[in-house]
């Protein structure tokens, strides 16, 4: 138990609302940095050409992260099931998979993965190859950007998967009891009961998660993939202007994930009025 002097000197949290500062101050470095883009001839060629990265680097994030969620729920409900051995290898997935960072992941699925799949898809595919319905698969055909995605879902799809457990897990268990009692079918226990107030558990780590991987998803461009990171990487590279590119690069990333985190805050504000309208109803 800490002393009593200690518990005084904790500052106390202040009354009302805190208007945000740090937005405030945030908003003015964009609009400031925005202003210096268009009014400058450099800076607007660096932005032309980094900013036609954008289009991929939200494919990636958007495709990968959905991907992510569904093999994530996937292993979650694998980690909760009564089998054991399903419980088994959901924790082996999770180990394993939180254990390798995501840039040797993406190299690995790239580089080592994605050609044996090929060799495993070709020789399944043998008999068909013969009877000349389809033809032999080519590692090249497998295009980068599909493989990065496959890296990223792989990675994040471990995260995820504790998250949805979690959630999932802080359920009461005598609403499920109380469904179950009522004739519903887990099916129905888990769509009606279960995943509606594990959502709101979910989501604001399920945000931190979308987030983050789209700062991760700059990882691919090692692999040539003409996102945010490698177009600034190839101006750069050709201008030697490292300073106002990667500015820019690191500009373009702020406006991505401030504006996200700022939506998903909205986001659960909203959905906790909602719950807090239907509690007092």
């Amino acid at each position: 138990m800490r002393p009593a002097t200690d518990l005084a000197a904790q500052p106390k949290p202040a009354s009302g609302k805190e208007f945000p500062y740090w937005l405030a101050a945030a908003a003015l470095i964009a609009v400031a940095a925005a202003l210096a883009i268009a009014a400058s001839d450099l800076y607007s060629q660096v932005f032309g050409v980094v900013a036609k990265g954008i289009g991929i680097t939200v494919f990636v994030t958007v495709v990968g992260f959905a991907l992510a969620c569904l093999i994530g729920l996937g292993i979650a409900l694998m980690a909760l099931s009564g089998s054991v051995v399903l419980r088994q290898v959901a924790r082996f997935y999770v180990e394993i998979v939180r254990g390798i960072p995501i840039l040797v992941l993406l190299f690995w699925i790239a580089f080592v993965g994605a050609p044996a799949l090929v060799v495993g898809w070709n020789f399944l595919a043998a008999p068909l190859h013969r009877a000349g319905i389809v033809e032999p698969l080519l590692v090249r055909d497998v295009s980068l950007l599909w493989r990065a995605i496959i890296a990223l879902t792989i990675g994040y799809s471990a995260f995820i998967a504790e998250v949805f457990r979690a959630g999932i897990q802080s359920v009461d268990a005598g609403q499920v009891e109380a469904a179950k009692a009522l004739g519903l079918s887990p099916f129905q226990r888990f769509r009606l009961v279960v995943l509606p107030q594990a959502v709101r558990i979910i989501l604001p780590p399920l945000g931190n998660d979308f987030v983050a991987m789209v700062k991760d998803s700059s990882l691919v461009s090692v692999l040539g993939v003409a996102d945010i990171t490698q177009m600034g990487k190839i101006y750069a590279s050709g201008s030697f202007r490292f300073f106002e590119t990667y500015s820019i690069v690191a500009y373009v990333y702020l406006l991505l994930t401030v504006g996200l985190s700022l939506a998903l805050r909205a986001l659960e504000r909203r959905l906790r009025r909602a719950q807090e309208m239907k509690g007092s109803s």
